[in-house]
This record gives C-alpha cells, sequence and structure tokens, in this order.
C-alpha cells in the first residue's frame, strides 16, 4: 500500500501535462488528493451557524470550461473597469466590473494555461503549447504571438513595456509588450520531482523577484535578466524525494520594501527587497497557494487549508481556523475585516481578521475554485474551474 502510494503521489508531483489526462482515466487519483471517502484526513464537514453578516451576489456569468477541472493558472485580471477572464479552450472574455455585462470577447485556438495579465493597451496570456499572446485590450483582437521553452504555468506580469513570463522548465522570459520579441533570459535547472505549478514572479522596482522549485529566492534586473541576489527560502530535508520537495510555488507579495514568501515544505520567510537578507522565518507553516496581508500581518491557507494570521514583523501565528480543514482553499484575499477563501466544493468563505471565526459563506459553483479571489471596491470576484464568474458583497 506504501508502495501504490508513493506512486500515485509521484503522478501527482511530477508537473507533467500527461497528468490531466491520466486524471480522467486512472480511479481513485481524485478521491485520493481531493479528499475522497478513502482519504486519510478528509475535508471537514461545513456545520450550520449563525452568520454574522448577509452575502449578495451581483452578478454571474460563464466564462466557457474554465480551467476543465486542470491544474492550471487561469485567474482573472481587473483594470479600467473590466474583469477579463479566460478559458482552457480559447476563450476569452472581457466583462463589466459593475454589471457582468460582456465587452467583448475573443476565441482563439489555444489552451491557455496561465493569465491573463494586463499591460498597457495589452492582455497577455500563456498556453500549454509554450506560446505567450498578446490581445488588444479594448476589443481582444490578436497583436502578436510568442514561442517560449514550455508550457506557461503562471501569470504573466507586465511593466515598463516588458512582459516576464515564467514557464515550468525554470525559465524567466522578457518579452518585449510591443511585438512579442525576446529581448533576455534566465534559466535555472529545476529538480525531478517537483509539485505541479510555478509561482508568478512580481516586479519590484528595477527587479524580478521570482521562487524556484529548489527552494531559493532570486532577483534578476528587469531591463536585461542580470542576476542580482538570491537566498535559500526552503533548505531540502527528509530522506524521500517527495519529503525533500522545497517549492515555492506561492506568489509571493512585497509589503514596504520586504518580501513575504511561502514554500511547500520550506516555511514562511520575510525578505529584505534590497539585498535578499533573510529577516526572519517561520519554518512551521507551509503553504503553495499563496498570502495576503493588510496593514499589519498576514494571511495563508496552510497545506492542510487551515487558515492562519502572522505578524508581518515576527512571522509568528497569532490564530488558527481549523473549521475548513482539508477543504482545499484558494490564497486569501483580505479586505476591510475580511479574509475571503474558496474551496473546493464552490464555497466561498467570509473570516473574522480579529479572530478567524466564520462570518457567513455562499455557494457560487458546483465545481473547485482554486483562484484566489480578487476585490476591487469592496466587490470579491470569483473564478471557479468550470467557469463560473461570480460578483459577491457583503450587506
Amino acid at each position: 500500500m506504501r508502495l501504490i502510494s508513493l506512486l500515485l503521489v509521484c503522478l501527482f508531483l511530477a508537473g507533467c501535462a500527461a497528468f490531466d489526462t491520466l486524471n480522467d482515466s486512472i480511479s481513485g487519483i481524485s478521491d485520493y488528493f481531493l479528499g475522497g471517502e478513502d482519504n486519510s484526513d478528509p475535508p471537514a464537514v461545513l456545520l450550520e451557524y449563525t452568520p454574522e453578516i448577509k452575502i449578495e451576489e451581483l452578478w454571474q456569468e460563464t466564462v466557457g470550461i474554465g480551467s476543465d477541472e486542470r491544474f492550471l493558472k487561469l485567474v482573472p485580471a481587473i483594470g479600467s473597469g473590466k474583469i477579463v477572464a479566460a478559458d482552457r479552450d480559447g476563450l476569452v472574455q472581457a466583462r463589466d466590473l459593475r454589471t457582468g455585462d460582456l465587452i467583448w470577447e475573443a476565441e482563439t485556438d489555444i489552451h491557455f494555461s496561465g493569465g491573463p495579465g494586463l499591460g498597457t493597451g495589452t492582455v497577455i496570456l500563456g498556453s500549454s503549447d509554450a506560446e505567450v499572446v498578446a490581445l488588444n485590450s479594448e476589443n481582444g483582437e490578436t497583436l502578436w504571438k510568442s514561442e517560449v521553452s514550455s508550457e506557461v504555468l503562471s501569470v504573466p506580469v507586465i511593466a515598463n513595456g516588458i512582459v516576464v513570463i515564467r514557464t515550468t522548465d525554470g525559465a524567466v522570459i522578457a518579452l518585449n509588450e510591443k511585438n512579442g520579441g525576446k529581448l533576455w533570459s534566465y534559466e535555472i535547472n529545476v529538480p525531478a520531482l517537483s509539485v505541479r505549478g510555478v509561482g508568478t514572479p512580481i516586479i519590484v522596482e528595477d527587479n524580478v523577484i521570482v521562487g524556484y522549485d529548489n527552494g531559493k529566492l532570486m532577483a534578476l534586473r528587469l531591463t536585461d535578466g542580470k542576476y542580482g541576489w538570491e537566498t535559500s527560502i526552503a533548505i531540502p530535508k527528509g530522506r524521500s524525494e517527495v519529503e525533500r520537495l522545497a517549492d515555492l510555488d506561492a506568489d509571493p507579495i512585497d509589503v514596504a520594501g520586504v518580501i513575504y514568501i511561502a514554500g511547500y515544505h520550506g516555511g514562511v520567510a520575510a525578505v529584505s527587497e534590497l539585498d535578499g537578507d533573510v529577516l526572519w522565518r517561520n519554518e512551521t507553516i507551509f503553504s503553495s497557494t499563496g498570502l495576503s496581508n493588510d496593514f499589519r500581518y498576514l494571511y495563508l491557507s496552510d497545506t492542510s487549508s487551515d487558515v492562519l494570521q502572522l505578524d508581518q514583523r515576527t512571522g509568528a501565528s497569532l490564530w488558527k481556523q481549523k473549521d475548513l480543514h482539508q477543504r482545499k482553499l484558494t490564497a486569501p484575499a483580505v479586505y476591510d475585516s475580511y479574509v475571503v477563501v474558496g474551496d473546493f466544493e464552490g464555497y466561498v468563505h467570509w473570516l473574522s481578521t480579529s479572530d478567524g471565526r466564520q462570518l457567513g459563506r455562499i455557494k457560487v459553483a458546483d465545481s473547485a475554485i482554486d483562484a484566489k479571489p480578487a476585490v476591487v471596491d469592496n466587490t470579491v470576484y470569483v473564478y471557479a474551474k468550470d467557469g463560473t464568474l461570480t460578483a459577491l458583497r457583503t450587506q
């Protein structure tokens, strides 16, 4: 049984696109990882409680087939009064933030896997077939296409006319936003075994900050890709390859000159933006979904889908919400006094920032939600894996 379990884990962690096909044909794998009846640590059952807030659905629309239940990084982008979302089959829609009305729609034959990212008049997406595509943000017209080294499994980021792409083979590639021409690339060897997924880089000042599957965080100069600094966030430990996984797949965040990053097995760390010096490290908390912050605290969903609040200055855990244990939570979104997460059954949960207690929940889809909710003007936008796009607000 241990051999069978290890085989299943390796299939999941290999990060190859073939897993998406195997997932449809191998009985039991989905239940094993998503909390089926054979899971030794099953997802928590949602218990009834008295809601403290009322949640209103402002509008709901469908964007094609969504991610088609695959492990992709299709996350809606918001800007200029629009929300732009893409599906696995190449459909891209721009909708009005307030009403959900369709502004434009583009149908392509591209298997999107990462994006969209918004630039200056552009919508940038990456594909499983190692393509990067730019669309006109006003009408969806295709502007250019470029080939990169492998699948794009992160959201493209754009600054100063430069598009930064992260691929699954360990490359960071910079393209010209106007024509897709390659400006520079930086490559690093990735471990033979890693969790499927890569963190989206962030651009801070003139640096691209990116985390790698070897547990290292690195800074590259935006203009030419020149190496700036690197630091070890997660140090591989353990006897087996699975135990030694140190992927930094969570998207880093930058707060007032400090970069916060979480690792699959490597804990959470605060790093100086200037030189990569580690300011603190909490090695007891693991996450692969990402972090959020308010003026003083960090929030994350750990690998057991418990939600935590951490002190930004020390990394100390202040509260831990276990009522949603193993419900495959998204990274949290934070606004006002709320922490918002989606789960694997299509529920969206509101928690209190003060102590993590449940304030309210609403079911918006019949499939999992794995994209981090987006918040604009106290409205929460949620994109489920089946393509359901919903706008919510508390009353």
